[in-house]
C-alpha cells in the first residue's frame, strides 16, 4: 500500500482485550462504532487493518481485526495509530464542524494581516484547542471556540482570530490592574483583600 496522500487519524490501537486477539481501540469518530464504517484503516508503515468485529466498552471500543487471532500478536500492534485517507471521509458535517486535517496548516490571521499557522490541534478533554505558531515566538495554544476563531475558510486557507478573545493580547484593564480577580502578586483578591485578613 502507497503512503497515504492526506491522512487522518481515526483511532489509536490501546491493550489486547483476552486470548483471542481482541483489542481495545479509542477512536476519534463522533460515533465510536462508525470506525467500521471507513473501509481498511493503515498505520503509518502501509499495514492495512480490515475491521471484522466491534462493540461497544467503556470508552473504547473492542475490536477483532482480519489476521489477529491471538493476544500476542494483538499486543504487539499495542500503540498503532490508523489512518484513512482524507478523500474518504464525507463533506457532509454541520457548517461550524471542521475535520482536525483541514485545519492543520491554514494561515491564522487578524486585523493586521498573517500572524502565524495552524501546526497541530489537540482535544486535552476540554474542547479542541489550536497549536499556532506565530512569526518570531514559539507556538501558542488558542481556544478554538467561536470568540477566539470567529471565521473558518478552509477554501481560502485561513482562520480569522480575535486576539483578546484567543488570549494573545491583555485588554488594557487587565495590564492595568493586573489579572481580573486577582492583586499584582497574583493572590485572589477577596471582600477583605485590601488591608484585612480573611
Amino acid at each position: 500500500m502507497s503512503k497515504l496522500e492526506n491522512p487522518v487519524q481515526m483511532a489509536v490501537i490501546g491493550a489486547a482485550h483476552g486470548i483471542k486477539g481482541e483489542l481495545r481501540v479509542k477512536t476519534f469518530t463522533g460515533d465510536p462504532l462508525a470506525l467500521a464504517d471507513y473501509g481498511p484503516l493503515y498505520a503509518k508503515d502501509g499495514r492495512a487493518f480490515q475491521i471484522l468485529d466491534i462493540r461497544p466498552a467503556g470508552t473504547v471500543v473492542v475490536v477483532r481485526f482480519k489476521g489477529v487471532g491471538d493476544r500476542n500478536t494483538a499486543e504487539a500492534l499495542a500503540g498503532t495509530e490508523l489512518f484513512v485517507d482524507r478523500s474518504v471521509l464525507p463533506n457532509d458535517g454541520e457548517e461550524d464542524e471542521f475535520y482536525h486535517a483541514d485545519l492543520v496548516g491554514l494561515e491564522v490571521r487578524d486585523d493586521t494581516g498573517v500572524i502565524g499557522r495552524i501546526v497541530a490541534v489537540h482535544n486535552f478533554g476540554g474542547g479542541d484547542i489550536l497549536d499556532v505558531t506565530l512569526a518570531g515566538r514559539k507556538g501558542v495554544l488558542i481556544p478554538f471556540t467561536q470568540a477566539a476563531v470567529p471565521h473558518v475558510s478552509i477554501a481560502d486557507g485561513f482562520v480569522q482570530v480575535d486576539p483578546l478573545a484567543a488570549g494573545l493580547v491583555e485588554d488594557e484593564d487587565s495590564e492595568a490592574a493586573g489579572r481580573p480577580g486577582f492583586d499584582p502578586k497574583g493572590r485572589p483578591r477577596g471582600p477583605k483583600d485590601a488591608g484585612g485578613n480573611r
